[in-house]
């Protein structure tokens, strides 16, 4: 693979333009002085892929539904029905979501490693720093695979058409609101959140933005924020953590949609996609595919494989085991008590040094942008973000 060197960007600019987490806990940057040179074909590819995936995803969760699978993919029990509600009713529409994927770069074939369907991060990165990165040192910004905004932006009209064409959402919008909401004291969430919140107002919302526990919630009149009524919520918080740490939240959130008071930006049915549990689902409806990495409840016997927990973060608890079941690189974490998967292992594309490139296709309707995360065996805290640049 093709590396470009760049001037890196510095903490102050970041900071001006509201990129406050620049800088890892061992003093190293974050935002990688570099891009990955990529081809239109290449991009091509990534996007053909990411909607493919969308239509499996799709297909898989509706196999769990029919088929009652919700534990099989560890699901909270105090989210089915929040789950089946938000499913059966188009109203209720996926926002955006990151597929993580190898390969892709020198003929390497693309294969999936997850999907963040619920609240995917490196959202700011890809849409903002990533073209900064381009701008900043002289080269036309506009070469990359990026359209997150301008997706976010029709996706959000979308919350009111409910269809591919967005031309007549102000014939449909009827003054509706979306109240985002974040957790205080986390800065990256917060600055993502009122990213989507832009978005949403170019989109022509009337929008507000609250903290979580300063929105009150209920089950017969639904969302408010300072006396007044939101008929969206958009929340970067795991539906999953609302499950286990708020559930009687969860109860009033279940009681909300049933009562159409008001709408949750992830559908609670993302978990679905996002539960690691759906890549052994994926196996079983497409086994072989060319786009999927075998992957079983059970380990896998004589492969090399990666045992992964169905609901963890930022490569917590996951394994690596060689094809004799000894294992060759582990990080520790908080999940160690959830379910697991064993995918088949799957060399990521690798610049010269040996560092890991895992490229990360957001998807808002369709395709939309690609960027990278640069690191070690295991993808965890330290990895790196990674712009790219189409090289004609």
């Amino acid at each position: 693979m093709n590396i470009k060197k760049l001037n890196a960007l510095t903490p102050e600019y970041l900071e001006s333009i509201g990129f406050s987490w620049h800088t890892d806990s061992d003093n190293t940057s974050y935002v990688a002085d570099e891009v990955v040179e990529v081809s239109k074909d290449e991009c091509e590819a990534y996007y053909e892929a990411a909607n493919e995936l969308y239509d499996m995803f799709v297909a898989a969760a509706q196999h769990v539904i029919d088929n009652n699978l919700f534990h099989e993919l560890g699901i909270p029990f105090n989210l089915v029905d929040i789950i089946k509600d938000s499913w059966e009713n188009d109203v209720h529409w996926h926002l955006y979501g990151r597929f993580d994927l190898a390969g892709g770069l020198d003929g390497k074939q693309i294969k999936l490693i997850e999907f963040n369907a619920d609240t995917p991060t490196a959202l700011f990165e890809t849409a903002i720093i990533q073209w900064a990165l381009l701008k900043q040192n002289g080269m036309d910004e506009s070469s990359q695979f990026n359209d997150l905004y301008d997706a976010l932006v029709e996706n959000f009209k979308r919350l009111v058409t409910l269809s591919e064409d967005t031309s007549d959402f102000e014939k449909f919008y009827n003054g509706w609101k979306i109240l985002f909401s974040s957790i205080a004291g986390n800065l990256e969430d917060e600055a993502t959140t009122k990213l989507l919140e832009f978005a949403a107002k170019d989109a022509g919302f009337t929008t507000n933005f609250a903290y979580a526990d300063e929105v009150v919630f209920n089950d017969e009149n639904g969302i408010f924020y300072d006396d007044e009524n939101y008929e969206f919520w958009f929340k970067l918080i795991p539906w999953e953590s609302i499950a286990v740490d708020e559930s009687d939240l969860a109860l009033i959130l279940k009681n909300i949609i049933k009562n159409q008071k008001a709408i949750i930006l992830n559908p609670a049915y993302t978990l679905l996609f996002q539960s690691k549990g759906i890549l052994k689902i994926l196996w079983d409806l497409y086994p072989n595919h060319p786009l999927l990495l075998e992957t079983s409840f059970e380990p896998l016997i004589g492969k090399k494989m990666v045992k992964k927990p169905f609901l963890a973060r930022e490569g917590a608890n996951v394994t690596i085991f060689d094809a004799d079941g000894k294992i060759v690189a582990k990080e520790d974490g908080e999940y160690e008590s959830q379910k697991f998967v064993y995918q088949e292992f799957y060399e990521f594309n690798k610049d010269s040094l040996g560092h890991n490139y895992q490229a990360g296709v957001f998807f808002a309707f369709e395709g939309c942008a690609l960027g990278y995360r640069k690191g070690g065996e295991i993808l965890g805290n330290f990895a790196k973000f990674v712009g790219h640049y189409i090289k004609d």
